[in-house]
């Protein structure tokens, strides 16, 4: 597999590409003239001034596809993608709630059973929501809300030149049958050492590790770094052959895999052995994998080569980006 190969993959791969529609419905729901809002596009989650908190929202729809070939994954997954954007803020979990759209009652049966199986993992309620009994289609969507002290929160607007890029990501994971860019660590496992996972993203924030993170999520590790570049306004190298892998696991299927538990920071260079070290602590394998700079360019390097994968000049991902504000 060549580096223009790789590079191809990643931007022509649909969890890139159909981010693009974002910059539209962002830009038709502005948040100006509200003060109380502190973050809201370009972040994981939105942040809403409450005391001495922020109260974070996020919501999640899954995908058609999924919700049709593996309806246990789907509800599953609503579930999980939604705790992951909380705790990349740096924040606690506190509740969800629900909009469940259902055709046929065995859909919506195993929808149900990936629901209470991921509550149960996460320790996350699902509070309330709303059904439509009589759709046409079969759809799960989820809200969450969480919380964070409002000097904890990590933004992914906020890298800086010269940061380390950080990997972390759980190695221990298998591909479910059907589902090949989803890499699940956490259906097999403890609920107590999941949990302990998510838990470690409050102290990075808590002990202010880094300027910047997110949750590796539908873009793939390499798409989900650009889109906190494109937030931050910045550039940056990754060296491939430093990411975490698995082994036996082809390169390219894990650079575009969604990742059960992944989240990428940038890191000042003095903080990055204490936050792979944290993760190292509850199983999961961490890296130094390149730098921050203001170049607009996210760059990649594989076996001696370089290539540009985006350049924030002219691509768009998700055309979010607070700093233009």
């Amino acid at each position: 597999m060549t580096l223009e190969a790789v590079i191809e993959a990643i931007r022509t791969f649909p969890g890139v590409t159909r981010k693009r529609p974002v910059q539209e419905i962002v830009g038709s729901l502005s948040t100006k003239g509200f003060p109380q809002v502190a973050a809201s596009e370009g972040e994981d989650a939105a942040a809403v001034e409450h005391g001495g908190d922020y109260i974070l929202f996020a919501a999640d729809g899954i995908m058609e596809s999924l919700v049709n070939s593996d309806p246990f994954y789907a509800g599953y997954f609503a579930v999980l993608v939604n705790v992951n954007d909380i705790a990349a803020m740096g924040g606690r979990p506190l509740a969800m709630v629900d909009v469940l759209s259902l055709s046929k009652s065995a859909v919506c049966g195993q929808i149900l059973k990936g629901m209470a199986r991921a509550v149960r993992k996460f320790n996350v309620p699902i509070v309330g929501g709303h059904t439509h009994p009589d759709c046409k289609y079969n759809a799960i969507d989820i809200s969450i809300i969480g919380t964070v002290p409002k000097g904890d929160i990590i933004l992914s607007c906020r890298a800086r030149d010269d940061d380390d890029i950080v990997f972390v990501m759980d190695l221990d994971g298998f591909y479910p049958e059907g589902l090949p860019y989803a890499w699940d660590t956490t259906t097999r496992k403890g609920d107590d050492a999941v949990q302990a996972q998510i838990e470690v993203m409050s102290v990075v924030a808590s002990r202010h590790l880094v300027h910047s993170a997110k949750d590796m999520s539908n873009p793939g590790c390499v798409g989900t770094l650009g889109m906190m570049l494109e937030s931050s306004m910045k550039g940056g190298t990754v060296d491939l052959g430093r990411i975490p892998i698995p082994d036996g696991v082809d390169l390219t299927r894990w650079l575009l895999s969604y990742q059960g538990f992944g989240f990428l920071f940038a890191c000042p260079p003095e903080s990055s052995a204490e936050v792979v070290s944290l993760f190292e602590a509850v199983g999961c394998a961490g890296a130094v994998v390149g730098k921050i700079d203001g170049s607009m360019q996210l760059k990649l390097t594989l076996d001696g080569e370089e290539g540009v994968l985006f350049d924030f000049e002219r691509d768009i991902i998700t055309g979010c980006s607070p700093r233009k504000r």
